[in-house]
């Protein structure tokens, strides 16, 4: 099957993990940091922990250990968080809630096409919220107002592609937010799997999100995750949690998927987020700077302009320059020269001619590797000037 017959961007993925040049998934491809090699030489000891102490213990351990870092301390005392694998699993729980409810949903668009799959095969298709509609705090009520028809809202935050947050200004934006759907009585479903990235920004002072969610008085659901952040070979888990009102119901819905999480993949995903406690997330932020200085340093004068964001996640959104050019062009181009990158037009799911301006690149890579793939980006496509 050619790149031109994939229906989504996990089809794109997919092919590229046959690529010389993989620069398509989000995930952790990052080599190991110095106090990270010494979890992976401990892992068989980890493993007979892992048999010695009953399965809530693990379970605890991780869900503080995980809110801790994100300073997050509202969330482990409401007991109220159900872990999974993936992040996937938590987003067919809600989509399931959904339909059990005949919830009609709005969702941000750009954003990552496998969230619209999910919603759709499980009996929800989405209506697009333009990211546009949540710049401005002062106008955020007022567009969603307008905008928002929907039983529900669904945001990503940071957004992937884009890095977008509602969590600048103090949250005044996110405070918008959640006013709008207490008055009106929607559901909010957060998608928080790239957050770890506001603490790479310096954004540590990020609110207590969820004091902030249980105060609103809004009806929510919020899906973090581990995949994004560590490398550690896609062993991962996902956390969902619930709004007191439909907690009971939603628990329900993860027992018919899901018992538990391996206990040891638990044990030492702890060991992981214990040890960016340690380092203030610097074997994670140092990969993603030097990659992301790699792209500035080596596309100056490319037909690719590497977009500011308000939280510089793991991923890079670059615009397309030449007036000529489409995401499709610079994807084949590059394909021959064995690297792939994504095109924009899947994370437009809605309206796909917006995203044929935009390619995205992931940064989760050993820098070494990332620059060799830069410079060929930059061989193969020539300057801006050259396409004019």
């Amino acid at each position: 099957m050619s790149a031109q017959d994939l229906i989504d961007l996990t089809q794109h993925e997919i092919k590229a993990l046959r690529t010389r040049y993989n620069l398509a998934d989000a995930h952790t491809h990052q080599r190991q940091s110095g106090s990270q090699d010494k979890i992976v030489a401990r892992l068989p000891a980890l493993w007979y922990e892992s048999e010695d102490r009953q399965q809530a213990y693990f379970e605890q351990q991780f869900t503080e250990a995980f809110f801790r870092l994100h300073g997050q301390t509202t969330a482990p005392g409401l007991g109220r968080t159900l872990l999974s694998y993936s992040a996937s699993v938590s987003t067919m729980v809600a989509a399931m809630y959904l339909r059990r409810h005949d919830h009609t949903v709005s969702l941000v668009e750009p954003c990552f096409d496998n969230l619209v799959d999910l919603l759709r095969y499980l009996g929800t298709p989405p209506a697009a919220l333009p990211e546009e509609a949540l710049a401005d705090p002062d106008t955020v009520y007022t567009e969603l107002t307008r905008l928002v028809r929907t039983d529900a809202l669904y945001l990503v935050d940071p957004n992937n592609p884009t890095g977008f947050t509602l969590f600048t200004d103090g949250g005044r934006g996110f405070e918008e937010v959640l006013r709008f759907c207490r008055d009106q009585r929607k559901l909010l479903i957060l998608d928080f799997c790239f957050a770890s990235f506001a603490l790479h920004n310096g954004l540590a002072q990020r609110p207590d999100v969820y004091r902030m969610l249980e105060e609103s008085g809004a009806s929510y659901l919020a899906i973090e995750d581990t995949g994004k952040t560590w490398p550690v070979q896609d062993a991962k888990c996902a956390l969902l949690t619930a709004s007191a009102d439909i907690y009971e119901e939603v628990y329900n819905l993860h027992t018919s998927v899901l018992l538990n999480v391996s206990p040891f993949v638990l044990n030492f995903l702890t060991h992981y987020v214990e040890d960016s406690v340690e380092d203030s997330f610097a074997s994670v932020r140092e990969v993603i700077d030097t990659n992301r200085a790699t792209l500035r340093r080596e596309l100056p004068d490319s037909v690719l302009e590497l977009l500011d964001a308000r939280v510089d996640t793991s991923v890079a959104w670059l615009r397309i320059l030449p007036s000529g050019l489409t995401a499709k062009d610079i994807h084949a181009r590059l394909l021959q020269a064995e690297v792939y990158v994504l095109p924009g037009n899947y994370f437009y799911w809605d309206n796909p001619g917006r995203g044929e301006r935009y390619v995205r690149i992931a940064l989760a890579r050993p820098p070494e590797q990332f620059a060799a793939a830069v410079r060929v980006i930059r061989e193969t496509l020539g300057s801006a000037s050259h396409e004019r």
